[in-house]
């Protein structure tokens, strides 16, 4: 070491001269700087104001510092992060599983809000299609199915404490769903149109041929003992024909979707329903519990109006009849008097009927001066024939007499005694 400071001693003494002088300028010498780069760099008020710079000493020691500074900045935000973001996390897991909870059960109110309003807009349209109705019913809910593809059975939660009973109809709004099978206090079984054992009588709308709707093997119900008809096709409604006894009449059936020729009998047909009522997802149904017209305030008031409507036109109808007898009976009448009654002779006394009257010739009115061409008298003619008396056994009836003339002709007399 003393031998460097000894070989290079000037060397050494010229750089610290240097250095020295360098510094001296640096702390003498200003750096120029505009209000816009003084500001930049926090410059004071007062260097700005008198337009001075940055001192090179002050200029170079922030230089050399702020790398560092920067660095060890970047630094501690880059461990800081680290510590709160990857490590230290016990937090963050806590609040992230009551967040994943607070979802889940958010999710699950949604559904069961959606659910609800579902259901109550089926039940309004339910209950509204009830209040129409004019037969009594009883609302149910299905709680159950068969669970097989080849017995077509519902259960209901309403049964014989809810007055059910065996072979009440049941429907929905849109159309018939089956008949109830089976009844217990608080349950029900209902046996569904496309069962293979159900029966109820329908009719075709448009056509209308009559027929038994049953299920088939597929499930689909089928109008069955129908002879072949070309009229009836695709898109014809079916309804109920009310002759069974439990389904009311003219109850919405579904349409037909397929005709099919019976393979057992050649001129029969078998006639595929596609149900108006949407057999495989049923909630809310309706329980016909009486067949005896049931009918709302407003159904009354409207029948008392068209009632009372109808004994004001009955009554002007009378008026308008009593108006015509009276016109009738002043006007001069064109019946004959001399015609038989014609109510009276329509019976006999034996109470047949007897033939309608011969119509018979008006007798002739007797001239008041007969003379040879007068009815019934034969005159001075030089043909004429003498009478014969009548026979003693034979009667006559006798023929009118004429009234006595009041003036006495020439010929009166020979002709009056001609006259019988």
């Amino acid at each position: 070491m003393e031998s460097f400071l000894s070989r290079y001693r000037n060397l050494i003494v010229l750089l610290a001269v240097v250095v020295l002088q360098v510094i001296g300028l640096a702390v003498q010498v200003r750096k120029a700087a505009s209000a816009s780069s003084a500001s930049a760099i926090g410059s004071s008020a007062s260097e700005r104001h008198d337009e001075k710079g940055v001192r090179l000493i002050r200029l170079w020691a922030a230089g050399m510092v702020t790398p560092f500074e920067r660095a060890i900045h970047a630094s501690r935000l880059g461990v800081s992060g680290l510590w709160s973001e990857y490590i230290d996390l016990r937090a963050t897991r806590d609040q992230n599983k009551e967040l994943q909870q607070t979802v889940d059960r958010l999710r699950l109110e949604q559904a069961m809000l959606r659910e609800d309003a579902l259901q109550g807009q089926r039940l309004q349209g339910l209950l509204k299609f009830q209040e129409s109705y004019i037969y009594k019913t009883t609302p149910a809910q299905v709680i159950g199915t068969s669970g097989s593809s080849q017995n077509h059975v519902l259960w209901i939660d309403k049964g014989s404490s809810d007055g059910l009973a065996r072979d009440n109809a049941v429907i929905t709004p849109d159309g018939i769903v089956g008949k109830v099978r089976e009844v217990f206090e608080h349950s029900a079984q209902v046996l569904v149109i496309n069962d293979q054992t159900s029966g109820a009588g329908v009719v075709l709308e448009t056509t209308r041929i009559r027929g038994i709707l049953r299920g088939n093997a597929f499930g689909q119900p089928q109008v069955i003992n129908i002879l072949a008809d070309q009229r009836i096709q695709p898109g014809e409604h079916v309804l109920t024909a009310g002759g069974d006894q439990i389904f009311p009449r003219g109850l919405p059936v579904g349409v037909v979707q397929q005709v099919q020729r019976d393979p057992d009998r050649g001129s029969f047909i078998n006639v595929v329903v596609k149900p108006a009522a949407n057999l495989e997802h049923l909630d809310e149904v309706l329980v016909i519990t009486s067949l005896e017209a049931h009918l709302s305030p407003q159904q009354q008031a409207d029948l008392k109006t068209s009632e009372e409507l109808k004994g004001a036109e009955v009554a002007a109808d009378a008026e308008r009849k009593k108006a015509a007898a009276e016109m009738a009976e002043r006007l001069p009448g064109l019946k004959d008097p001399n015609a038989p009654d014609a109510a009276k002779s329509q019976v006999g006394p034996d109470g047949k009927p007897l033939p309608p009257p011969v119509p018979t010739m008006p007798k002739p009115i007797p001239a008041k001066h007969p003379d040879r061409f007068s009815p019934g008298g034969a005159g001075d003619a030089p043909d004429a024939e003498p009478q014969s008396a009548p026979d003693a056994g034979t009667e006559k009836p006798a023929a009118p007499k004429p009234a006595p003339p009041k003036t006495t002709a020439p010929n009166a007399g020979h002709s009056a005694g001609r006259v019988r």
